[in-house]
């Protein structure tokens, strides 16, 4: 019998991973462009060639300029940084962030494994952290959703520590790879400084996952308002004027903030509503992608 993974891959093959195949991968090779790893022979020197890649001892050897020929690299580590604090839970059933984060780590992980790409996931929540090691194939992008369907028990009083989660993703990821962070990237802790760490060593492209709740508060009069990583409960009248004014500069402070951070720290963030067409959004990130490479 197939699995609530196995079930939402399938689902996710024909609607999304079909239409983006070839993609995303292409949308990324140019970071990665360049000499490689793989040393496979010499050459003599001819026009155009790069000056930095003459064997010197060969070239006095012989007399005449040679050069060192590479394969390059085409193949990534991806590392997928998954969001499981409380907050991720907001949305309406069915279509919240959590979920929207599962069909894109699916959907990640199967598109970059089906081009050869080793992916892997880190999955994060305020005192827990669960590994699924860079793998290829299809079980093993179900792998990574089996991890996404065990569900944590509620930490209340502990905010997301943003910095921690990015740490956390530098250590894992040894050598230069692709990390994709998938978050609301509502939490504390000095994300920037972790984020600009990470940004040194590896590619990193935040995707932000937001739920109308994020951004909207609902004229529906005395409402009670939870804070979802802490659990802690307010009642408010949501029909204040004053109360909205408030809402909308604080949601708009928090949007700023988070921009500048990724801005300074050089990573493309990507807007993720959970109302829009998986499909679609990550059509545009690859586009926005695209815009950006040289």
């Amino acid at each position: 019998m197939a699995t609530a993974p196995d079930r939402l891959l399938l689902r996710l093959e024909w609607k999304v991973v079909r239409r983006l195949d070839g993609r995303l991968q292409g949308a990324h090779r140019t970071a990665y462009r360049g000499s490689g790893i793989d040393f496979t022979g010499l050459r003599a020197y001819g026009d155009g060639d790069d000056a930095r890649h003459i064997d010197w001892n060969v070239t006095a050897r012989l007399d005449e300029p040679h050069v060192r020929v590479f394969t390059e690299d085409r193949e990534l580590t991806v590392w997928l940084v998954l969001d499981r604090s409380a907050s991720m839970a907001a949305g309406r059933p069915g279509r919240g962030k959590h979920d929207v984060l599962a069909e894109l780590a699916l959907v990640l992980a199967r598109l970059f494994g089906r081009g050869g790409n080793r992916v892997g996931a880190l999955l994060f929540d305020t005192g827990m952290l669960r590994v699924v090691p860079p793998g290829t194939s299809r079980r093993h992008a179900l792998r990574i959703g089996a991890e996404l369907e065990r569900t944590s028990g509620s930490r209340g009083g502990a905010t997301t520590d943003l910095a921690e989660m990015l740490d956390a993703a530098g250590r894992l990821a040894s050598r230069r790879a692709l990390v994709v962070v998938l978050s609301d990237f509502i939490g504390e802790g000095d994300w920037e400084r972790s984020l600009q760490r990470l940004a040194r060593r590896h590619e990193v492209v935040a995707l932000r996952i937001v739920d109308t709740a994020d951004d909207v508060l609902p004229e529906a009069g005395l409402i009670v308002v939870e804070d979802a990583e802490t659990g802690e409960q307010l009642v408010v009248d949501s029909a204040d004027p004053l109360l909205r004014v408030r809402f909308r500069e604080a949601v708009d402070d928090r949007d700023a903030r988070l921009a500048a951070g990724m801005r300074r720290a050089g990573v493309p963030v990507h807007r993720i509503d959970t109302g829009r067409d998986l499909a679609e959004a990550l059509v545009e990130v690859v586009a926005r992608t695209r815009d950006r490479s040289p």
